[in-house]
């Protein structure tokens, strides 16, 4: 992001030709602001304090009222002391002078200083935080309350080329490799470019399936200045100013990210593995319809395993099937499971079983959890099938589309029952409880639940056409 609040990208970086490329108009109002505020000022105590805790410095008074701490920083805009609680000894408070006035704040140390959400290595940095958040708050209120109204987020415009750069390089992840990231060759726009103008250009590619997937924000304390990503303006404070997205790295303020829609385009960058990521989060990341383990894994069995006996239920062996994890993890949808690295098949079945189980959230979600059970209740199988189809919409898109691949997959497994005797029924008792977990981590739950979990999914494969 920008170090300045003209724009985050200087026009030479993006374009030889000024006129393709608009930047964003960073608003600097904040900025300023934070330049302005008050800067602290340590009021030493001029006796040595016994019992003073080691954490603090000479800026420690020891016990004395409220009173006489307002009489020390009188006149001295940033002017900060701590004192020991005259009415809760043990108790420590930072009385700070602002506004023409003396504050007192609650103060806690667990190995860092805080007196909310932030902790600071230094008691001169959470005052300086606080004297920017206060002067800031105290000046720019109304324009704080005002500033998400108008975002740039939906609005901003970017340069025809840059579009088509990312776009033709993420469009080479069908045929090439997906683990393409939007990084480009060296000297080349796409190097520069923030997530924002990421997503956008992502928008534009036809190829990219838009499932829809909420950003994963996190604080995050950024280094030098930086500008939110939804509202242009600046992001004010020394620590934790405002939330990245882990996932695609979206940069916003924290009342910012209310607002920001379920749009995330998750980065190869930060996705570090395949399994046990979020499998909206996967497929986005890599452009793929379904994560690309669920495509592989059947791509080798349905070439030469639907007639292998006990196909799913007869296990592999447990460490070569974590060496096909970390192949997965490694090298990504490049991962060589061909017959002449695992001949065995049950070992790539393992792994795709594995692929499920691992899931944060199953592919038949917690949220549908207690509906498809309530569904599977159902005697009458007219209604138990309609009941089972509407909540299968209720799925997020990519769980949806997993699902019905691999039960297309598992009708075919059933149609070489002669030879692999593994019926929708034997495949249901296999796959019940690796494609749905109840919410509540409760050993009874499942156990009550398996014969429900066992028949959803033998009902899923007998009636794929109709149900998907």
């Amino acid at each position: 992001m920008a170090a300045s609040s003209n724009s985050s990208l200087s026009g030479s970086s993006v374009s030889s030709d000024a006129e393709e490329y608009q930047p964003p108009i960073w608003k600097s109002y904040l900025y300023q602001l934070q330049q302005e505020a008050p800067r602290p000022k340590r009021i030493i105590c001029p006796r040595e304090v016994e019992n003073r805790p080691k954490y603090y410095g000479r800026e420690f008074h020891g016990i004395i009222s409220r009173e006489q701490a307002d009489e020390i920083l009188a006149g001295v805009e940033g002017a900060y002391i701590l004192r020991e609680s005259q009415r809760q000894p043990g108790c420590y408070t930072l009385a700070l002078r602002f506004g023409n006035q003396t504050l007192n704040y609650r103060l806690f140390y667990d190995g860092k200083h805080f007196v909310g959400e932030k902790r600071f290595e230094s008691i001169h940095d959470l005052v300086t935080d606080g004297l920017i958040t206060l002067y800031i708050e105290t000046k720019a209120s109304e324009y704080i309350s005002k500033m998400t109204t108008n975002p740039i987020y939906e609005h901003i415009g970017y340069a025809t080329l840059l579009r088509e750069k990312v776009s033709r390089r993420l469009s080479r992840t069908k045929n090439e490799s997906r683990k393409a990231s939007v990084t480009s060759e060296e000297n080349t726009p796409v190097e520069k470019i923030t997530s924002l103008v990421r997503r956008a250009a992502l928008t534009q590619n036809d190829n990219h399936f838009n499932y829809e997937k909420a950003h994963n924000f996190k604080v995050h304390t950024f280094r030098g200045p930086h500008w939110c990503e939804y509202c242009a303006n600046f992001m004010w404070g020394l620590i934790a100013q405002g939330v990245r997205c882990s996932d695609c790295g979206l940069n916003v303020h924290k009342q910012c990210s209310k607002y920001v829609p379920n749009d995330c385009q998750p980065d190869l960058k930060r996705i570090k593995r395949v399994y046990c990521c979020d499998l909206t989060t996967l497929v986005k990341a890599h452009n793929t319809q379904r994560p690309m383990v669920v495509d592989s894994c059947i791509r080798e069995i349905e070439a030469r395993g639907l007639k292998s006996e006990g196909l799913y239920r007869v296990s592999g062996f447990t460490e070569h099937i974590e060496d096909v994890k970390m192949a997965f993890d490694r090298d990504g949808d490049k991962a060589d499971i061909s017959a002449s690295i695992y001949p065995d098949i049950n070992i790539i079945a393992g792994a795709l079983k594995l692929y499920f189980r691992d899931l944060p959230i199953p592919v038949i979600t917690y949220d549908t959890y207690a509906k498809f059970i309530e569904a599977a209740k159902i005697s009458n199988p007219d209604e138990r099938l309609e009941a089972i189809h509407e909540v299968l919409m209720l799925l997020p898109a990519a769980h949806y589309e997993t699902l019905r691949y691999l039960m297309i997959h598992l009708k075919k497994v059933t149609l070489h029952e002669k030879e692999n005797f593994m019926n929708a029924e034997n495949l249901g008792i296999v796959f019940g409880p690796t494609l749905m977990r109840p919410p509540e981590d409760s050993t009874l739950a499942t156990l009550n639940d398996m014969r429900y979990q066992k028949l959803i999914v033998q009902i899923l494969i007998e009636n794929e056409d109709v149900l998907f």
